[in-house]
């Protein structure tokens, strides 16, 4: 598997562009514990923690997909940059003016995840042109993926590293211009500076008036919400245990499934239509996530929570395969930043159920939040296995059903990517 991923990051630019993204996408992959452990070095509350924290999640859910929606009417460059300087400027209001005026504290929480820019669909809209061949993008989603899980669990390591070193507001003001410069050493390469999307047909909805798109929108919401409602399980499973490093082992074994999963999934070539492998591994997505319901002792929920990080990055993987399939002419980065958009908004869901259910039927509840969240994303795609099964491109002239790849106008990739159906 990784002669496979070493295949891929030795195409021109790909290194570059993977780092980039993944160095890019810091500040958001870090805000939240940086805006908590900020905030309270500032002498505020938990509750304002968690209230600023909440707004910039919710800032970058309705930033994204209109950012999206700017880079494929104006370009890469012309968008992610001046997004990433806006946003970090925002962060480092914050980290000047403190907490003190928090009318000014929750204004430079919004600019700052408002104009998060994009850069994990522009990425996905990029690789087409950059490898060419499908099984090679199709790797590379996976390999996204995994880079991801790495990323999500090195940020917060440096953040607190930082902040132990210097200062909360110190540590805004660095993971901040990293960020700038990973989206800066993106945006000039030369993938980036000649991608165009396609030419999209005007339309107020954009790319959520493809039915297979919200579809897989709705579904995974659900995978967010599990993902989100074992964050607060999690929690309180190590407060049942009296440890707080328990709540580390934990993630770090969720952590550590989805790496091995993704790991394994980008290693070899999928046959059949990625509609229907999606529901396959949304379905065992969900088996993985029951079993925490019975909330054993330590080694054996480290175990069963190593088990159901598995089939995560697999399906977030897989699921880009298929917005790439259903997204409507023109509008690609934008279906992609709706699905990180969406999966989002389900996981500050999932952790805004699970604290309730916590209090109502304790840490096994709360572990059943997941549980529901997996089955409920399985019924969203087997209800709507109709609406998924061919692409909604409506650009079809030939009658044939295939077409060529929406990432990619100028042809770049083999004949037959993308094509309507998989063999």
């Amino acid at each position: 598997m990784a002669a496979g991923y070493a295949d891929i990051l030795k195409a021109p630019h790909a290194a570059r562009l993977l780092t980039g993204t993944l160095v890019g996408r810091l500040p958001n992959a870090t805000a939240h514990i940086a805006i908590v452990l900020f905030t309270r070095a500032e002498g505020g509350s938990y509750t304002l923690a968690g209230a600023l924290a909440a707004v910039y999640g919710l800032a970058t859910a309705v930033g994204q997909p209109l950012l999206g929606r700017a880079v494929d009417l104006y370009g890469q460059p012309r968008v992610q940059l001046p997004a990433a300087v806006v946003s970090a400027l925002g962060m480092f209001l914050l980290a000047a003016a403190g907490t003190g005026s928090l009318i000014l504290a929750y204004a430079a929480v919004s600019v700052a995840g408002l104009f998060t820019p994009p850069l994990e669909g522009g990425l996905r809209a990029l690789w087409p042109s950059v490898l060419g061949r499908e099984d090679r993008v199709h790797r590379a989603y996976a390999m996204d993926a995994v880079a991801q899980e790495i990323m999500f669990t090195v940020g917060p390591l440096l953040v607190t590293l930082l902040v132990s070193l210097w200062s909360p507001g110190a540590a805004l003001f660095v993971i901040n211009v990293i960020g700038v410069v990973g989206a800066l050493s993106v945006v000039m390469s030369k993938p980036s500076r000649a991608w165009r999307s396609a030419p999209r047909e005007a339309h107020w909805l954009g790319a959520l008036r493809s039915p297979g798109l919200l579809a897989l929108l709705g579904a995974f919401f659900f995978v967010g919400l599990a993902l989100g409602s074992i964050t607060v399980a999690g929690v309180a499973y190590a407060d049942d245990h009296g440890r707080e490093s328990v709540y580390g082992w934990l993630m770090a074994a969720l952590g550590l499934g989805a790496l091995v999963g993704g790991s394994v999934y980008g290693a070899r070539q999928w046959a059949g239509a990625p509609e229907r492998r999606l529901r396959i591994i949304v379905a065992l997505l969900a088996a993985g996530y029951l079993p925490l319901i019975l909330t054993p002792g330590v080694a054996a929920m480290t175990a069963l929570s190593a088990v159901a990080g598995v089939f995560l990055a697999p399906a977030i993987a897989c699921a880009f395969i298929v917005v790439d399939r259903h997204a409507p002419r023109g509008t690609v980065t934008e279906a992609f930043s709706w699905l990180v958009t969406t999966f989002g908004v389900g996981a500050a869901a999932g952790t805004a159920v699970a604290g309730p259910a916590v209090e109502i039927g304790g840490t096994a509840w709360s572990f059943a939040v997941a549980g529901a969240g997996g089955i409920a994303a399985l019924l969203v795609l087997t209800a709507t296995q109709r609406v998924l099964a061919v692409p909604g491109r409506t650009d079809d002239i030939t009658g044939s059903g295939s077409h060529s790849s929406e990432n990619d106008r100028n042809g770049a990739a083999q004949p037959g990517f993308s094509s309507g159906r998989e063999a």
